[in-house]
């Protein structure tokens, strides 16, 4: 492959010229010949775009509302009479370019003259560009601690206003997950079991339905009661004040379960199922069945399995609760795990397996937030300025999950991660026409997402309408 650049007396003969999209792009390559041919590519469409799905990004974040939402909670301090990029126009910016796979503010500066971008963000084609990477890092850098409480509410709010009637059962799954740190950020420890230093952020999710409902900053280092309860209570305060029938259950692994959080859960009426950590009083009560586990499964050469129920007491507990255990045995050996429940009723088997073990969907929706839209890039140096980045990667998965679960419903697409979604049907060719009364996309007339793109629009008109 080989590169040419333009003769510059055609840059000086015409305006139309191609011309180059950074100082580091040649404007035109060269590819391997097909057969006699020459084979050229030339970066010289400022109207064409790679991102044409960014419009359905914009009408699915005007149906939910997550955005317009985040706008109101934030202050804006600025002279408006000399103001260029409203608020919602930077979340609007930021929030696409992540879902598209551009999570850094210095991508701004490389996507601001996008067409598509400009018209998600509700500028039109042909208006000046999109912010830059320094207001970009202003914005995250003037955000308050005020502000980011009245953030959090909007997250919270915006997922109970998901709902269009009250559900019967909530379940809140809760865990912290490691975001590595380079250099001296605030809340930054060292990590013994992950072995770095990072931080390690709440995530908050709905069990059923996968919706997000918050994202918190914290210290590298495991939950305390405080953290987890301070955490819950807001939460759990708001969802009884909209919804005061719905039965609300509280699923997380062993960290979570403290003497006073499981206190205060059941003084707020609030069910939970929460892992145990293995202590030697809990192997002996369950050694007869560990025993008879391991026979069975030598005697059939394979696996076995079994769960027992029984009441227990630790010394810091301030009642005797229901304590449910998982024994498996195999050739390589036998296997505890223990979890802590105030559901008296159910059969041990369906509590831990069918409900317990559904918290492994959490795991899924942190990879989604984590991994596909790189919500670890908490790099700056303020913590408060992490806790708003983290709010924009989670605006992100809000519009990226709205899109999936209402417009992609009973589609090829409805089980997609955000990365296949990404490629199938975010990362589009269009070229954009813009007239007086109207701007047009132009979509590749074999384009595969076009029904994907007319079912989206109608949901998104029919919404409109009513």
């Amino acid at each position: 492959m080989a590169y040419h650049t333009n003769d510059p007396e055609k840059h000086m003969a015409s305006d139309a010229s191609p011309q180059p999209t950074s100082s580091s792009t040649p404007t035109q390559l060269e590819f391997t010949r097909l057969g006699n041919v020459r084979v050229q590519a030339v970066f010289d469409e400022p109207e064409l775009s790679s991102d044409g799905g960014a419009l359905l990004l914009r009408e699915a974040a005007e149906v939910n509302g997550i955005l317009d939402a985040m706008a109101g909670a934030i202050r804006d301090g600025r002279d408006q009479m000399h103001v260029r990029h409203t608020l919602k126009e930077l979340l609007t910016q930021r929030t696409v370019q992540i879902c598209h796979g551009y999570e850094d503010a210095n991508d701004c500066d490389t996507m601001r003259e996008d067409a598509v971008l400009k018209v998600a963000a509700g500028r039109g084609p042909n208006d000046g560009a999109l912010a830059s990477q320094p207001t970009m890092t202003r914005l995250e850098n003037s955000v308050g601690m005020r502000d980011l409480i009245r953030l959090f509410y909007a997250f919270v709010d915006n997922f109970l206003d998901s709902y269009a009637s009250a559900p019967a059962c909530m379940v809140i799954d809760m865990d912290p997950t490691p975001n590595r740190v380079y250099g001296d950020q605030q809340l930054a420890l060292f990590n013994a079991h992950y072995d770095e230093y990072c931080l390690m952020p709440f995530h908050v999710y709905e069990g059923i339905t996968g919706r997000l409902i918050a994202t918190i900053v914290r210290p590298g280092k495991t939950p305390s009661k405080e953290e987890i309860i301070a955490l819950l209570k807001r939460i759990v305060r708001r969802v009884k004040a909209r919804f005061p029938r719905t039965e609300i259950v509280f699923r997380a692994d062993s960290h979570h379960t403290k003497p006073d959080v499981m206190d205060w859960l059941e003084a707020n009426d609030v069910r939970y199922a929460t892992g145990l950590g293995t202590n030697a009083v809990l192997r002996r009560q369950v050694q007869p069945m560990v025993d008879r586990a391991a026979a069975i499964a030598r005697e059939e050469m394979g696996r076995f399995r079994c769960f027992h129920s029984f009441n227990y007491r630790a010394k810091s507990w301030s009642r005797s609760r229901r304590i449910v255990a998982r024994i498996e045995s195999t050739g390589l050996g036998t296997d505890v795990r223990f979890i802590v429940t105030d559901f008296e009723d159910v059969g041990a088997k369906f509590l831990y397996e069918r409900f317990y073990c559904g918290r492994g969907n959490a795991e899924l929706m942190i990879k989604e937030h984590k991994c596909f839209l790189k919500s670890s890039r908490t790099s700056c140096t303020s913590a408060i300025a992490n806790q708003f980045r983290l709010f924009l990667h989670s605006a992100a998965y809000v519009v990226m999950h709205g899109l999936r679960d209402t417009a992609l419903r009973g589609t090829e697409l409805a089980t997609a991660t955000f990365e296949t979604i990404r490629l199938r049907l975010l990362k589009v060719a269009a070229r954009v026409e813009a007239g007086k009364t109207f701007v047009r996309l132009h979509l590749s007339a074999r384009c595969p997402a076009a029904p994907m793109f007319a079912r989206i629009a109608g949901i998104a008109s029919a919404v409109r309408v009513t």
